[in-house]
């Protein structure tokens, strides 16, 4: 169990993030995708797609989260999986304190877009997962008026199936 929630939370952070290209100015210089991208994102959907195109929603049915562009080129995002345990004070059990890390992922970074292949890259500074740190994963991106959609090649799962994972954002400013 915690092998498939820790494969999980790589491929959540495989979700938001890339492989690079290159952008030599900051986004706001740059134009494009990249410009339309700049500012805060409320998470709608969190699905995982598998071959048969059947939808598994294994963040819960109404995930929480936010991602941030800003001009300079900086990404952060958060996401906490629904349903998720109210803690009642700041004393937890190590299962408690498990069940806090497998319900919540953070991390921030650098981005690069690059407009002809409509890809995002998260170039991963720190993130609550610390062998994170150092990795470039590479999204598909689509945005249409008010909605971002990230989404990744088919990614491997431990039991031999492979599924693309599709995040909705809205824009939230």
């Amino acid at each position: 169990m915690f092998r498939q929630r820790m494969a999980v939370s790589a491929i959540l952070l495989a979700l938001v993030s890339g492989v690079p290209s290159v952008i030599a100015q900051s986004p706001s210089d740059h134009g494009g995708a990249a410009a339309q991208l700049v500012g805060r994102w409320k998470l709608v959907s969190l699905e995982a797609v598998r071959p048969n195109g059947e939808v598994v929603r294994e963040w819960g049915p109404k995930p929480v989260g936010h991602l941030i562009y800003d001009a300079s080129g900086f990404v952060a995002v958060q996401i906490v999986r629904d349903p998720r345990a109210a803690g009642k004070s700041d004393n937890l059990t190590p299962d408690q304190r498990r069940e806090a890390f497998d319900t919540y992922y953070a991390y921030f970074g650098a981005f690069e877009v690059d407009d002809q292949e409509k890809t995002v890259v998260h170039h991963i500074h720190g993130s609550l997962r610390p062998y994170e740190a150092g990795v470039d994963l590479k999204r598909y991106f689509k945005l249409s008026g008010n909605r971002l959609e990230l989404s990744t090649a088919p990614l491997p799962l431990e039991a031999g199936e492979s599924r693309v994972y599709r995040l909705t954002w809205e824009r939230a400013n």
